[in-house]
């Protein structure tokens, strides 16, 4: 099986428990076809997906289909995930009755909030990085504030933030599992006065003294964290853990009609729309606006999977353009931005950065 193959075959195993025609074409394949497990276990982990694979197969009472020694180290990988959310869990509702004594208001997001609401059946199924909540700006010094005068600690070396980023520094706690991140914006700055606090607040769902946002912006929060900033849209790629996401929530509402309300962010969710369509097998909740770009950037995504040589020459031309743009863009903020010019000589003026640098480019070991 080729690496879109792969992907394709992943993608369908995502759906089983919900759509008739993929559980069906799966049992097919899983009978009749050779399938390359080490590869399905390579890409399912590299989307960070291995434990929602494992968890829909075995719903459907798949599992028998697979080899012994690969079901055995599913359920370790799963059961290890499913003890370090259930501690996730525990330490964000510490957070949250922590933040509402103090008259803060945090909005969950992500994985955390997914799990916290019941997007998904088993809370062993999402891979969790770290707890992200959103307040608003009045409250967001003081949330940091709380937060480190109870035992959390900046994980950040270096004593300066770059300007307009959308979260304080990762923050770690001894005996926590995970980090927090505290935002006060959502997105990148290029697309906040579309996407923002102000807008998502208003409808928040709210459960066991809890808030989430609404399914319509855990959409556009789940699609614009790959496609904008995780560079997905540049890149021209799907990241299935997000696509997996935005399957669960079309369920619960019409992602269509939601992405249809914005501006700039419309046409790069439209085309992770059309990707999720794609991949998934023509669900019709995943259903999207048809348009030139769409088709277009479709096109170029199913010659990308198509062709692996090329799709890994590709991104790494991307990836240096990228890097290029992003050092110039600073040089060139920091000639107009007093912010930027300050955080720019603290960054070269930092001997941490200074060593790294060095070792990176092979002067110093």
């Amino acid at each position: 099986m080729t690496y879109k193959q792969n992907l394709f075959f992943i993608a369908q195993c995502l759906t089983v428990k919900f759509e008739k025609k993929n559980k069906k074409e799966v049992l097919l394949k899983l009978k009749n076809e050779k399938i390359d497990w080490d590869e399905i276990t390579k890409i399912s982990t590299n989307h960070l997906v291995f434990s929602a694979l494992y968890w829909n197969l075995k719903e459907v009472k798949f599992l028998k289909y697979l080899p012994k020694d690969l079901v055995i180290y599913m359920k370790y990988i799963n059961d290890i995930n499913k003890e370090r959310n259930t501690q996730i869990i525990i330490q964000v509702k510490e957070i949250n009755e922590l933040l509402l004594s103090n008259n803060i208001t945090p909005i969950f997001l992500k994985g955390t909030a997914n799990i916290l609401e019941g997007l998904y059946d088993n809370i062993s199924e999402r891979m969790i990085g770290d707890i992200d909540f959103i307040c608003s700006k009045k409250e967001y010094q003081k949330a940091v504030k709380i937060l480190l005068e109870n035992g959390y600690y900046s994980v950040a070396k270096e004593n300066y933030r770059f300007p307009n980023e959308k979260h304080y520094p990762r923050l770690k706690k001894k005996n926590r599992i995970a980090a927090v991140e505290i935002h006060e914006e959502l997105i990148s700055e290029k697309y906040r006065n579309e996407f923002n606090y102000n807008l998502v607040h208003k409808n928040t769902l709210k459960l066991n003294n809890m808030n989430f946002l609404s399914y319509n912006h855990q959409a556009v929060l789940s699609i614009t964290s790959s496609q904008i900033d995780d560079y997905g849209f540049y890149y021209k790629e799907l990241a299935l853990k997000n696509a997996y996401d935005i399957f669960l929530i079309s369920k619960k509402t019409d992602i269509k009609k939601s992405i249809s309300l914005y501006k700039n962010l419309k046409n790069p969710m439209n085309c992770f729309l059309a990707c999720c369509f794609f991949v998934f097998g023509d669900i019709h909740t995943l259903d999207y606006t048809k348009t030139k770009k769409t088709e277009k950037y479709l096109s170029t995504f199913n010659f990308l999977v198509n062709n692996d040589i090329i799709r890994k020459f590709r991104y790494l031309l991307k990836f240096i353009k990228l890097a290029i743009h992003k050092r110039m863009s600073i040089i060139f903020k920091s000639i107009t931005s007093k912010e930027h010019r300050v955080w720019l000589i603290k960054r070269i003026s930092d001997k941490n950065w200074q060593k790294n640098k060095l070792k990176q480019i092979g002067l110093k070991k």
